[in-house]
């Protein structure tokens, strides 16, 4: 057994996955296409904002020879969808500066890793640009994609050339992994790249930091949460004490029914005059 960093951080996916040969490793198992690079950025932004948004690619490589840009991102968000199609689509947009028509020069592949699993339960998700007909046949106009995994919901269906990656992945989360299991020597060199001991003091002080920020969007979620099941609470209380009124109105007086429901007298005569 191996002690290891979570790749959940996203310090330590982007230790492990801006590697050279682990990324286009990764990107041809996932995506089935090869790429040539020579190195990964991380926290890639454009020199001019898109839509007044300075996005921060996680992983970021330009294959200029097969003219494929891969972008791989790591992190659940509320909004992480939206989120990552926005960053997708500014990938898009930057090169609409130099091009002379819309079509970008390069294709846009995003690979979004949701460590932490998603509320929809899925291995995977596709968004294909490519426009379809009635029957679903795509029109093979437009190569753009993106494509959410969840390690945690690996399956028997989940394809083969993925599976160790997504296992690994996951395997890493209780920062114990037992490399005996797994046999690409890409996934061998993540594991260790991102075992413990080679860890450096900015690499833990970076962990700290996404621990504490992660505790404290749990703690607003959980917040966000509890305030929604307390309006509908109160908001089916409401409706409950509105029937209760609307069923007496043509036997009580208003100020019994008030007393009887909870209602104001405001809305008890505006029953009344709804019901007229």
């Amino acid at each position: 057994m191996q002690a290891v960093a979570s790749l959940r951080y996203g310090v330590i996916f982007k230790k492990a996955f801006s590697q050279p040969d682990v990324f286009t490793a990764f990107v041809k198992d996932i995506l089935g296409i090869d790429i040539i690079i020579d190195h990964v950025e991380t926290e890639k932004s454009f020199p001019s904002p898109v839509g007044n948004v300075n996005n921060h690619f996680d992983l970021f490589a330009e294959d200029k020879i097969n003219r494929i840009i891969v972008d791989i991102q790591h992190r659940r968000y509320p909004d992480h969808y939206h989120r990552f199609l926005h960053y997708h689509c500014a990938a898009l947009l930057e090169q609409a500066v130099s091009a002379k028509d819309y079509r970008p020069a390069l294709t846009v592949y995003t690979i979004v890793v949701l460590t932490s699993g998603d509320k929809h339960g899925r291995d995977m998700s596709l968004i294909d640009f490519d426009p379809k007909d009635r029957h679903g046949q795509g029109l093979g106009e437009i190569p753009h994609k993106i494509v959410y995994i969840c390690p945690k919901y690996l399956n028997d269906e989940t394809p083969e050339a993925w599976r160790e990656w997504l296992l690994a992945i996951n395997d890493s989360l209780d920062e114990q992994v037992d490399e005996t299991h797994y046999h690409k020597a890409c996934v061998q060199k993540v594991f260790a790249s991102i075992q413990k001991n080679t860890l450096t003091p900015e690499d833990r002080a970076r962990m700290k930091d996404e621990y504490s920020e992660d505790e404290l969007r749990r703690e607003e979620w959980d917040k966000a949460e509890q305030k929604g099941r307390e309006e509908g609470r109160e908001e089916g209380a409401k409706i409950k004490a509105l029937d209760i009124a609307r069923n007496l109105l043509n036997v009580l007086d208003d100020a019994t029914i008030a007393k009887k429901t909870g209602l104001t007298m405001t809305e008890i005569l505006q029953l009344r005059q709804a019901n007229r």
